[in-house]
């Protein structure tokens, strides 16, 4: 195993202010950790053959502009951390590249619009599920990985590459506590909290959601990650309190800065 190039791509990681980088050797793909688990064909080396290392890049959603969603402001963010993930991974990708080991970067979204999630639901490769067997997080009720420092508020990007690298080790620990947060306040219904280690979405249910929300141009939705409990951030910004996104008169001054961005950019 090469650490010393593994220290070279996490310097460089740091150095482009990438604050989550994490290495799952593809290996771990062969042996699910939980059921369900995807078909051979999504594997990275089945995409990229020859593989023996995915790294994966994680960037924070910012809580106080995903608290505004659905709104312009989180849809701008949104798009800004796909095109960033995609620059990043591509740049990384390079970097091994000029090292002498063969890798692509993979696109942060993998879809062309909404429209097509509603016809077909998946992307070919799982970020997500690529976070998870490096280590960054576990999966919680809402299907999104869960970190220490953001909770589920984190885009993930992958590189795939030929370097045998060092993998980090797979979380062992549950960071979800359950709450059901996240299903209360789905606007569309669409977690159905089974006992798997990641909750399962009604995808259709979801996709058909932010398809009317991106014709009004506020898509995506956000609600399931912006409402959990979970993260370091929600210290940082002074946030420990997650009812504070349910109406009350005693959470007015926070509903009333939503709603002024909310007002803004995009059809009402």
């Amino acid at each position: 195993m090469d650490q010393q190039l593994k220290q070279l791509i996490l310097t460089k990681c740091r150095n482009m202010g990438i604050p989550l980088v994490g290495i799952a050797d593809v290996m771990r793909w062969e042996d699910p950790p939980f059921q369900p688990w995807m078909p051979p064909e999504f594997f990275p080396h089945s995409i990229f053959p020859g593989a023996k290392s995915v790294v994966v890049i994680g960037l924070p959603v910012q809580l106080p502009v995903l608290e505004t969603s659905p709104s312009i402001y989180y849809r701008d963010m949104y798009n800004l951390l796909n095109s960033l993930l995609d620059q990043y991974s591509y740049v990384i990708a390079e970097f091994l590249n000029t090292e002498g080991f063969p890798s692509v970067f993979v696109p942060r979204d993998g879809y062309g619009s909404i429209e097509v999630l509603l016809e077909r639901p998946l992307a070919f490769f799982s970020h997500r599920h690529a976070a998870f067997c490096a280590g960054l997080g576990t999966f919680g009720i809402n299907n999104m990985i869960l970190t220490p420092e953001f909770g589920p508020r984190v885009r993930f990007g992958s590189i795939i590459t030929t370097a045998p690298l060092p993998a980090d080790p797979v979380r062992d620990d549950e960071l979800c506590i359950r709450c059901m947060r996240c299903v209360r306040m789905c606007p569309s219904s669409a977690l159905l909290p089974l006992d798997y280690p990641e909750g399962i979405t009604d995808k259709k249910a979801c996709a058909t959601w932010s398809a009317s929300l991106h014709r009004r141009h506020i898509s995506p939705c956000g609600i399931c990650i912006k409402v959990c409990p979970i993260g370091e951030d929600r210290i940082f910004y002074n946030r420990e309190d997650p009812t504070i996104y349910e109406q009350t008169t005693e959470n007015a001054p926070y509903q009333r800065i939503w709603e002024h961005v909310r007002r803004y950019g995009g059809k009402q």
